[in-house]
Protein backbone atom coordinates (compact mmCIF):
# COMPACT_ATOMS: atom_id res chain seq x y z
CA UNK A 1 0.00 0.00 0.00
CA UNK A 2 1.02 3.48 -0.65
CA UNK A 3 2.29 6.26 1.84
CA UNK A 4 -0.52 8.43 3.46
CA UNK A 5 0.55 11.83 4.91
CA UNK A 6 -1.14 12.79 8.54
CA UNK A 7 -0.32 14.90 11.46
CA UNK A 8 -0.09 13.11 14.44
CA UNK A 9 2.93 12.88 17.62
CA UNK A 10 5.98 11.15 16.49
CA UNK A 11 8.66 10.85 19.35
CA UNK A 12 12.44 10.77 18.96
CA UNK A 13 13.03 7.19 18.34
CA UNK A 14 10.10 6.96 15.36
CA UNK A 15 11.07 10.17 14.01
CA UNK A 16 14.67 8.67 14.11
CA UNK A 17 13.92 5.23 12.74
CA UNK A 18 11.15 6.79 9.84
CA UNK A 19 14.36 9.57 8.57
CA UNK A 20 17.51 7.47 8.51
CA UNK A 21 15.17 4.59 6.30
CA UNK A 22 13.81 7.55 4.05
CA UNK A 23 17.45 9.20 3.26
CA UNK A 24 19.05 5.65 2.93
CA UNK A 25 16.25 4.82 0.44
CA UNK A 26 15.90 8.19 -1.22
CA UNK A 27 20.11 9.23 -1.07
CA UNK A 28 20.89 8.72 -4.68
CA UNK A 29 17.92 9.86 -6.38
CA UNK A 30 18.30 13.20 -4.13
CA UNK A 31 21.90 13.71 -4.93
CA UNK A 32 20.85 13.05 -8.78
CA UNK A 33 17.88 15.73 -8.67
CA UNK A 34 19.65 18.33 -6.64
CA UNK A 35 23.36 17.99 -7.51
CA UNK A 36 23.83 20.30 -10.02
CA UNK A 37 22.34 23.24 -7.65
CA UNK A 38 24.73 22.12 -4.84
CA UNK A 39 27.20 21.47 -6.30
CA UNK A 40 29.90 18.80 -5.23
CA UNK A 41 32.37 21.06 -2.96
CA UNK A 42 29.67 24.25 -2.39
CA UNK A 43 28.08 25.24 0.88
CA UNK A 44 24.62 26.51 -0.58
CA UNK A 45 22.46 27.30 3.08
CA UNK A 46 18.87 26.80 1.26
CA UNK A 47 16.77 26.48 -1.82
CA UNK A 48 17.31 30.30 -2.52
CA UNK A 49 20.45 29.27 -3.50
CA UNK A 50 22.98 32.01 -1.33
CA UNK A 51 26.62 30.26 -1.01
CA UNK A 52 28.86 30.64 2.17
CA UNK A 53 31.02 32.24 -0.52
CA UNK A 54 28.78 35.23 -0.89
CA UNK A 55 26.95 35.28 3.26
CA UNK A 56 30.38 34.26 5.08
CA UNK A 57 28.40 33.00 8.10
CA UNK A 58 31.18 30.93 9.35
CA UNK A 59 34.10 32.86 9.59
CA UNK A 60 36.02 29.91 9.14
CA UNK A 61 39.82 29.94 9.34
CA UNK A 62 42.35 27.72 7.92
CA UNK A 63 43.35 26.07 11.45
CA UNK A 64 39.39 26.19 13.19
CA UNK A 65 38.08 22.56 13.51
CA UNK A 66 35.00 22.61 12.02
CA UNK A 67 32.14 19.64 12.14
CA UNK A 68 29.35 19.71 9.88
CA UNK A 69 26.29 17.63 11.34
CA UNK A 70 23.54 16.39 9.10
CA UNK A 71 25.78 16.86 6.15
CA UNK A 72 23.88 14.65 3.91
CA UNK A 73 26.72 14.37 0.85
CA UNK A 74 29.28 16.28 2.80
CA UNK A 75 29.08 19.23 0.31
CA UNK A 76 29.63 21.89 2.85
CA UNK A 77 32.93 20.23 4.44
CA UNK A 78 34.61 19.56 0.75
CA UNK A 79 33.68 23.44 0.38
CA UNK A 80 35.51 23.97 3.63
CA UNK A 81 38.20 21.58 2.41
CA UNK A 82 38.81 23.45 -0.98
CA UNK A 83 39.04 27.16 0.65
CA UNK A 84 42.00 25.76 2.53
CA UNK A 85 40.53 24.17 5.84
CA UNK A 86 41.85 20.72 6.57
CA UNK A 87 40.10 20.14 9.82
CA UNK A 88 37.08 18.90 8.97
CA UNK A 89 34.68 15.99 10.18
CA UNK A 90 31.12 15.37 8.33
CA UNK A 91 28.45 13.47 10.27
CA UNK A 92 25.17 12.42 8.94
CA UNK A 93 22.26 10.14 10.57
CA UNK A 94 21.91 8.42 6.82
CA UNK A 95 24.74 5.59 5.74
CA UNK A 96 23.13 5.84 2.41
CA UNK A 97 24.32 9.70 1.78
CA UNK A 98 27.62 9.25 3.26
CA UNK A 99 27.72 6.53 0.44
CA UNK A 100 27.32 9.37 -1.48
CA UNK A 101 29.07 11.76 0.10
CA UNK A 102 32.16 8.89 -0.13
CA UNK A 103 31.18 8.65 -3.99
CA UNK A 104 31.59 12.26 -4.85
CA UNK A 105 34.84 12.43 -2.77
CA UNK A 106 36.55 9.52 -4.70
CA UNK A 107 35.30 11.87 -7.85
CA UNK A 108 37.70 14.57 -6.42
CA UNK A 109 40.56 12.22 -4.82
CA UNK A 110 39.29 14.18 -1.31
CA UNK A 111 38.71 12.06 1.23
CA UNK A 112 36.78 13.70 3.93
CA UNK A 113 36.40 11.99 7.80
CA UNK A 114 32.69 10.97 7.69
CA UNK A 115 30.74 9.44 10.50
CA UNK A 116 27.73 8.49 11.00
CA UNK A 117 25.44 9.38 14.17
CA UNK A 118 22.76 11.07 15.56
CA UNK A 119 22.94 14.84 15.88
CA UNK A 120 21.43 14.24 19.22
CA UNK A 121 24.14 12.18 20.77
CA UNK A 122 27.29 13.41 18.98
CA UNK A 123 30.28 10.72 19.55
CA UNK A 124 32.92 14.00 20.40
CA UNK A 125 34.74 15.35 23.66
CA UNK A 126 33.80 18.43 24.93
CA UNK A 127 35.03 21.33 23.45
CA UNK A 128 36.49 20.10 20.43
CA UNK A 129 35.59 22.49 17.75
CA UNK A 130 35.93 25.81 16.86
CA UNK A 131 32.71 26.03 14.24
CA UNK A 132 29.42 23.69 14.37
CA UNK A 133 26.90 24.27 10.96
CA UNK A 134 24.80 22.71 8.99
CA UNK A 135 22.68 23.89 5.98
CA UNK A 136 19.07 22.13 6.39
CA UNK A 137 20.64 19.11 8.10
CA UNK A 138 19.11 17.42 10.43
CA UNK A 139 17.31 20.26 12.33
CA UNK A 140 14.03 19.70 10.64
CA UNK A 141 14.13 15.96 10.71
CA UNK A 142 14.74 15.48 14.39
CA UNK A 143 11.80 15.45 17.57
CA UNK A 144 13.97 16.91 20.23
CA UNK A 145 16.05 19.76 19.00
CA UNK A 146 16.81 21.19 21.90
CA UNK A 147 19.12 18.43 22.64
CA UNK A 148 20.68 19.33 19.42
CA UNK A 149 21.40 22.52 20.63
CA UNK A 150 22.77 21.06 24.25
CA UNK A 151 25.24 18.67 22.32
CA UNK A 152 26.22 21.48 19.90
CA UNK A 153 26.80 23.77 22.68
CA UNK A 154 29.06 20.87 24.55
CA UNK A 155 31.37 20.04 21.77
CA UNK A 156 32.20 23.96 20.88
CA UNK A 157 34.97 25.41 22.36
CA UNK A 158 34.93 28.61 24.28
CA UNK A 159 33.92 31.38 21.63
CA UNK A 160 32.92 28.94 18.90
CA UNK A 161 30.07 29.65 16.78
CA UNK A 162 26.91 27.34 15.98
CA UNK A 163 25.48 28.39 12.44
CA UNK A 164 22.54 26.44 10.90
CA UNK A 165 19.77 26.74 8.57
CA UNK A 166 16.06 25.34 8.10
CA UNK A 167 12.69 26.06 7.06
CA UNK A 168 11.75 29.47 7.57
CA UNK A 169 8.76 28.83 10.37
CA UNK A 170 6.35 30.43 8.88
CA UNK A 171 6.32 28.23 5.98
CA UNK A 172 4.44 25.63 7.84
CA UNK A 173 1.37 27.56 7.84
CA UNK A 174 1.16 27.90 4.09
CA UNK A 175 0.64 24.64 1.67
CA UNK A 176 4.17 23.26 0.37
CA UNK A 177 2.76 24.17 -3.35
CA UNK A 178 5.16 26.71 -5.66
CA UNK A 179 2.18 28.33 -7.45
CA UNK A 180 -0.25 30.85 -5.96
CA UNK A 181 -1.87 27.91 -3.70
CA UNK A 182 0.79 28.12 -1.43
CA UNK A 183 0.65 31.68 -0.85
CA UNK A 184 -2.65 31.54 1.38
CA UNK A 185 -2.75 30.38 5.27
CA UNK A 186 -4.37 26.74 5.56
CA UNK A 187 -2.34 26.09 9.10
CA UNK A 188 -2.15 27.37 12.04
CA UNK A 189 1.65 28.58 12.75
CA UNK A 190 0.93 28.10 16.62
CA UNK A 191 0.12 24.46 15.53
CA UNK A 192 3.59 22.25 16.07
CA UNK A 193 2.17 18.82 15.36
CA UNK A 194 4.63 17.24 12.64
CA UNK A 195 4.10 16.20 9.48
CA UNK A 196 4.44 12.49 9.03
CA UNK A 197 4.34 9.95 5.83
CA UNK A 198 3.50 6.86 7.09
CA UNK A 199 2.79 2.89 5.01
CA UNK A 200 -0.15 1.33 5.10
CA UNK A 201 0.06 -0.01 8.53
CA UNK A 202 0.48 3.44 10.36
CA UNK A 203 4.36 2.98 10.48
CA UNK A 204 6.22 6.51 9.90
CA UNK A 205 8.10 6.56 6.43
CA UNK A 206 9.32 10.35 6.76
CA UNK A 207 8.44 13.12 9.84
CA UNK A 208 8.91 16.82 9.82
CA UNK A 209 9.09 18.82 12.95
CA UNK A 210 7.89 22.85 13.48
CA UNK A 211 9.18 25.22 15.88
CA UNK A 212 7.79 28.47 16.15
CA UNK A 213 10.63 31.25 15.61
CA UNK A 214 10.63 32.12 19.03
CA UNK A 215 10.99 28.10 20.33
CA UNK A 216 14.08 28.40 18.04
CA UNK A 217 15.28 31.32 19.89
CA UNK A 218 14.41 29.97 23.39
CA UNK A 219 15.92 26.24 22.64
CA UNK A 220 19.31 28.28 21.79
CA UNK A 221 19.01 30.34 24.89
CA UNK A 222 18.23 27.38 26.98
CA UNK A 223 21.37 25.58 25.89
CA UNK A 224 23.67 28.84 26.63
CA UNK A 225 24.35 30.01 23.06
CA UNK A 226 24.29 34.20 21.99
CA UNK A 227 22.68 34.73 19.15
CA UNK A 228 24.43 36.77 16.51
CA UNK A 229 22.12 36.99 13.87
CA UNK A 230 19.19 35.57 12.46
CA UNK A 231 19.38 35.68 8.65
CA UNK A 232 16.07 36.05 6.34
CA UNK A 233 17.23 35.78 2.65
CA UNK A 234 15.56 37.30 0.21
CA UNK A 235 14.80 35.10 -3.21
CA UNK A 236 17.61 36.44 -5.46
CA UNK A 237 16.92 37.50 -9.15
CA UNK A 238 19.08 34.74 -10.43
CA UNK A 239 17.33 31.90 -9.14
CA UNK A 240 14.33 31.35 -11.24
CA UNK A 241 14.03 27.27 -10.27
CA UNK A 242 11.48 25.34 -8.25
CA UNK A 243 12.25 22.89 -5.27
CA UNK A 244 9.61 21.29 -3.85
CA UNK A 245 7.42 24.08 -2.14
CA UNK A 246 10.29 27.38 -2.80
CA UNK A 247 9.50 29.53 -6.06
CA UNK A 248 10.18 32.55 -7.22
CA UNK A 249 6.75 33.18 -6.78
CA UNK A 250 7.11 32.81 -3.08
CA UNK A 251 9.97 34.04 -2.37
CA UNK A 252 9.63 37.53 -2.89
CA UNK A 253 7.16 37.88 -0.52
CA UNK A 254 7.56 35.15 2.28
CA UNK A 255 10.56 33.92 3.69
CA UNK A 256 11.44 30.00 3.17
CA UNK A 257 14.83 30.27 4.89
CA UNK A 258 16.06 30.96 8.36
CA UNK A 259 19.33 30.73 9.07
CA UNK A 260 20.56 31.07 12.71
CA UNK A 261 23.90 32.45 13.90
CA UNK A 262 25.04 31.95 17.57
CA UNK A 263 28.28 31.15 19.73
CA UNK A 264 29.36 30.03 22.65
CA UNK A 265 30.67 32.52 25.56
CA UNK A 266 32.03 30.50 28.11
Amino acid sequence: MSDTVSRRSAGPAETAYANRGWWDREAAEYVAEHGDFLGDAELVWGPEGWSERELDLLGARPDDRILEVGAGAAQGSRYLHDIGVRRVVATDLSAGMLAQARLIDDSHDIHLPLLQCDATVLPFADRSFDVVFTAYGAIPFIADTAAVMREVYRVLDAGGRWVFSTTHPIRWAFPDAPGPEGLTVRTSYFDRTPYVEQDGSGRATYVEHHRTMGDRIRELAAAGFVIDDVVEPEWPARNDQIWGGWSPLRGTVIPGTAIFVAHRAG
